[in-house]
Formats: structure tokens, C-alpha cells, sequence
């Protein structure tokens, strides 16, 4: 089960290889990076899981996408300032039993996101 998260590049129709991805743990406003990666040319963390069930714990996280810096470096021309920088997704893990599936749909204008499974 654990934590994973998966991007995908709507304005080009293809996962969004080569963005950058920050997670944290988060404790009111206070804010702990636990890793940073780029993701693979599935739009996927390369090293798999964030968290494996063992590690995942009760409590709220971040995950912060570099959208500005991702599109910049498809050569997109993006406005200054851009209209989005980095998305930034709080949530919480209630029950570490399940699987917590982070994805997210983005352009330079939009984003979506869900808990998938």
C-alpha cells in the first residue's frame, strides 16, 4: 500500500517526465521536507513508492510540483508572472492500512487532483 503520486501533462497530452517534486510532512503551518525527486518518463516518483506501508504514518503531508519550472523547460512561453509556479496539495492520511495515491492533471492554467487508488 503506502503513499504514490503520478503526474500528467494535459496540455501535451503526456506524463510530465522531468518535473520536479518536493513532499513534506506538515505539522500546522511548520513544514519538514522528507525528499525531493524528479519524476521518470511515466510521471512517476523513479524510486517507486514515497512511503511503503511500514513507513507511512497518520498525519498530513505536502507535495509541492514545480509546474512554472516544468513547462519553462518544454519551452513553453509562460507569462511573468506565470499564472501557476508551483502547486502546492495538503493532505491528510487517516488510515495507513490503505494505499494514498496523489495524482495530478496540470497546464499552465489548470490542475486537478484526487485521491486515486
Amino acid at each position: 500500500m503506502g503513499l504514490s503520486t503520478h503526474v500528467l501533462d494535459t496540455m501535451h497530452g503526456s506524463p510530465a517526465a522531468g518535473m520536479e517534486v518536493a513532499l513534506f510532512t506538515t505539522s500546522g503551518d511548520n513544514a519538514t521536507l522528507v525528499k525531493q525527486f524528479v519524476l521518470n518518463q511515466d510521471g512517476r516518483n523513479p524510486d517507486g513508492l514515497l512511503y511503503d506501508n511500514q513507513s507511512l504514518k497518520k498525519g498530513t503531508y505536502r507535495l509541492v510540483f514545480d509546474v512554472a519550472g516544468y513547462f519553462k523547460a518544454r519551452g513553453v512561453a509562460l507569462p511573468e508572472p506565470n499564472f501557476l509556479n508551483k502547486v502546492s496539495l495538503d493532505f491528510g492520511v487517516a488510515d495507513t492500512s490503505q494505499h494514498y495515491h496523489v495524482p495530478l492533471l496540470v497546464s499552465p492554467w489548470s490542475y486537478s487532483t484526487y485521491r486515486g487508488s
